[in-house]
């Protein structure tokens, strides 16, 4: 009769069966990137480029002090800055995501980015009478739309939670096909002056999957 594998064979395709899955799991992990606004840089990109390499800096208290509230916080929505949104909306932001709550995606992912709403002297990003966005997509979703608010001249960000009635939409797009980078370009300020924060949805298209970035800028 014949036999069955010897007990070293055995041994043998048990190792490399382990070994196939542990090259497997970082590509699964690498899927799950997303992405971000990153000109001008939404609150956690910029906290995370100013000072993922310096994060235990004390001087940031002073230098950045909403980034350095973020950081204390929770550092978990830096590292993860290109996470920022929430599953299943079905296109209705403004009932799903509460006032408030506008930078955190309603307290999205367990409140990880909490931190965000916080009202503030954020750093900003000075822009001109018009202006370009730049959204990476790390993981290539594509985009159904992607949508543009401007804060209402008159909107104290420095001590106002961002909400619905404070934003103006300026800016819908077409839809994008899968790329690194999508672009909006030659949005026009309009007659804005000062601090203001930029919101923008983007609508990824492999999934109902909506992504809410604050960035925070200054119209000279």
């Amino acid at each position: 009769m014949p036999k069955g594998p010897h007990p070293w064979a055995r041994r043998a395709l048990a190792l490399l069966l382990s070994m196939a899955m542990i090259i497997v799991i970082p590509l699964a992990g690498s899927a799950s990137a997303h992405g971000s606004v990153v000109d001008p840089a939404s609150r956690n990109y910029g906290c995370w480029l100013r000072w993922g390499n310096d994060f235990q800096n004390p001087a940031m208290q002073q230098q950045d002090p909403m980034c350095w509230q973020a950081w204390q916080d929770n550092t978990n929505a830096m590292w993860n800055w290109n996470g920022l949104y929430r599953n299943g909306v079905g296109g209705n932001h403004e009932a799903v995501i509460p006032n408030g709550q506008l930078c955190s995606a309603g307290l999205t992912e367990g409140g990880r980015y909490r931190s965000m709403d916080k009202p503030g002297p954020w750093t900003m990003a000075n822009l001109g009478s018009t202006f370009n966005i730049r959204l990476n997509d790390q993981a290539r979703h594509g985009a159904d739309y992607i949508r543009v608010y401007i804060t209402r001249q008159g909107y104290d960000a420095l001590t106002t939670p961002l909400g619905w009635n404070n934003l103006e939409l300026v800016r819908t797009t077409p839809k994008y096909a899968p790329s690194d980078v999508y672009m909006i370009n030659n949005i026009s300020k309009g007659s804005r002056t000062g601090r203001h924060v930029i919101y923008t949805i983007w609508q990824a298209s492999h999934m109902d999957q909506s992504f809410y970035f604050c960035s925070d800028v200054n119209f000279g």
